[in-house]
């Protein structure tokens, strides 16, 4: 059985109008850093998984964790796929560049 390392993208748009909301949106931040996640830009996350088994175990995570109000959304692509991602304006994230396909694979 061959395990494919996997990628999970979160996108988030939550209120922070009040200082409660606030609060709500640094923890729910908190908590995606704690599990392991890297931060693409402002309002989207990233995770590597081994298999879908790692999947399952942090996409059951990611629900326990997500705020009530907002919008959080989740998109679970290969690294592959994940590879081939485009940037249009910017540069690589400092894990992006720390880590590459090639090291992926040697695993």
């Amino acid at each position: 059985m061959i395990l494919r390392y996997m990628r999970i993208l979160v996108f988030f748009d939550l209120p922070v109008v009040s200082k409660k909301d606030r609060k709500i949106y640094s923890q729910f931040r908190k908590f995606l850093l704690q599990d392991g996640y890297d931060m693409l830009q402002f309002s989207v996350y990233s995770r590597i998984c081994k298999g879908l088994d790692g999947v399952e175990k942090h996409l059951s995570r990611l629900k326990y964790g997500v705020p009530k109000k907002g919008s959080v959304r989740s998109l679970l692509v290969t690294d592959r796929q994940y590879g081939a991602m485009n940037i249009l304006c910017g540069k690589k994230t400092a894990q992006e560049r720390k880590i590459s396909n090639d090291q992926l694979i040697i695993f």
